[in-house]
């Protein structure tokens, strides 16, 4: 172990103890400091990775009742909930596609209704990666849409030559890369910090209402758009070249889909469930907009607020454990071999986000923190939007944008009732600035994928995400006022009765 990884190693704990022993930001209740001291410990590795991630997101198990913050059996069920099981069958669902090649195909096909002009295969390659990545991790989106675009821009190489193709091989892994990103905060299962928003709402505020997953869409499926559209007319002024100086053959295409063959029963089974997941998602709850309500299929059960996301994700997931494979004989669609590569480590992750947010709820130091950020109540609530964008954009170039969503949320939870907001009106924002950090290889797994091709440099990256970053910060400011007031009934000159302490 190096000098440096043993001091990093070391600075999270010795600063909790710091808080703990010798820091009282509330006198009449120490566990206010002794949070304060577990959550920068937690933060310090989160941001330096001195550890994995899901190992710190553990530390709460211990800590909270070693200090007498929670007990041991309070903290334990909250690693493990509605959201958690949202995000396992979504994923679920995910790999089934994966194994039968599914994804591949979908792909695919969507390049293929695109012609041959340079801005039309990066258009295409945009729509597909966002529109996967709504449904499946954008790692897996990014890992399956790369080989693809190598596989072309290898083919233009041949045909052109590696140098006059270069410039666009850059447009081509930024627009996969990016589009990855964009089009996870569409939908709720996305991007992990979209499920952590949504339940650490819940531990902060038990009344608040439910942000489902039509909610949730209605409101950034219209934000992800605008912004790939705009992405795609940025990245097309600076890399696409004219048609004449490249001949693209459609072929490439063709080819590659002709391989896969026939579309077999496990892909139309898996098809099939997909699209009754997605449907069944939309449709569960009602859908309010304004004084209009489309009222949800849950109605038609004796409970219907019984019935959540994670319910009907399980519930599709199951059915694919349970029809045979003709592939294979004596195999299910959905094998536990596959189901084993769900990435524990992000359920962890997720776990110990969640844990900390109720430890900020329980020992009072939320309402603490946001005592004494009443300041920015005299601030325009355009300014503040704004500056919760611009600092979490930035913060989490350098940081994992879940850990970022799960430790900021609460804090932002707590100033929203200090300045007497909504506390959607900054933790919706926040959410999605955690998602939209382009500058980077670090910033995002799909950065990191498309940075390991060796055809870009950070330099090539830096400039685009830059403008991207900011673009983000007036697209999602813009959105909360204009969509967000309407889809999650924000009122400004209240705080809303279930936020109430």
């Amino acid at each position: 172990m190096s000098t440096k990884t043993l001091i990093t190693l070391l600075t999270g704990p010795f600063l909790a103890l710091i808080f703990t022993f010798f820091i009282e930001l509330d006198p009449v209740h120490p566990e206010v400091s002794r949070t304060a001291g577990v959550a920068i410990w937690m933060a310090v590795w989160w941001i330096t990775e001195v550890v994995p991630l899901a190992v710190t997101a553990l530390l709460p198990i211990v800590l909270f009742p070693v200090l007498g913050i929670m007990s041991g059996k309070a903290v334990a069920p909250i690693y493990f909930n509605h959201i958690i099981f949202l995000f396992i069958g979504g994923f679920l669902v995910a790999l089934t596609m994966q194994r039968w090649n599914l994804h591949r195909r979908i792909a695919l096909r969507i390049l293929l209704w695109f012609g041959v002009r340079p801005q039309s295969i990066l258009l295409g390659f945009m729509i597909t990666t966002a529109f996967l990545s709504m449904w499946i991790s954008n790692t897996a989106t990014t890992m399956m849409m790369v080989p693809i675009a190598l596989a072309i821009i290898m083919k233009l190489e041949d045909l052109i030559s590696r140098k006059k193709v270069r410039k666009y091989s850059i447009g081509i892994f930024l627009g996969v890369a990016y589009s990855a990103s964009i089009g996870g905060i569409a939908t709720l299962v996305g991007t992990p910090p979209n499920l952590s928003f949504a339940r650490i709402l819940n531990i902060l505020f038990p009344s608040a209402p439910e942000i489902s997953f039509a909610s949730w869409f209605i409101f950034a499926f219209p934000i992800s758009m605008l912004f790939l559209v705009i992405l795609w007319g940025f990245l097309s002024l600076l890399f696409c070249p004219r048609k004449e100086n490249f001949n693209i053959d459609i072929g490439i295409f063709k080819n590659q889909y002709e391989e896969l063959g026939s579309m077999s029963f496990e892909e139309k089974v898996v098809f099939v469930d997909f699209i009754a997941l997605a449907f069944l998602w939309l449709t569960r709850a009602d859908i309010q907009i304004g004084s209009f309500v489309i009222p949800g299929w849950s109605r038609l059960f004796p409970y219907p607020t019984f019935l959540n996301d994670g319910t009907v994700a399980i519930a599709m997931a199951l059915l694919l454990f349970i029809v045979p494979s003709r592939q294979k004989s004596g195999e299910r669609i959905l094998s536990w071999e596959t189901a084993k590569d769900i990435p524990w480590h992000i359920v962890l992750l997720f776990g110990g986000g969640f844990a900390l947010a109720n430890g900020f709820r329980e020992s009072g130091l939320a309402e603490w923190m946001g005592q004494h950020f009443t300041g920015l109540g005299s601030l325009h609530p355009v300014l503040i939007i704004a500056l919760v964008c611009l600092f979490v954009t930035f913060l989490t170039e350098l940081t994992s944008n879940t850990a970022t969503t799960e430790m900021l949320l609460p804090i932002l939870g707590a100033v929203a009732i200090a300045i007497h907001i909504n506390p959607l009106f900054l933790m919706i924002p926040a959410t999605l600035s955690c998602s939209c950090a382009f500058m980077l290889p670090v910033a995002t797994p799909p950065n990191a994928i498309v940075f390991g091709t060796d055809r870009l440099r950070i330099a090539d990256m830096a400039k685009v995400g830059i403008w991207l970053n900011l673009l983000g910060v007036v697209i999602i400011t813009a959105a909360i006022f204009i969509i967000g007031r309407v889809v999650f009934d924000i009122d400004l000159s209240q705080l809303p009765a279930w936020a109430e302490l």
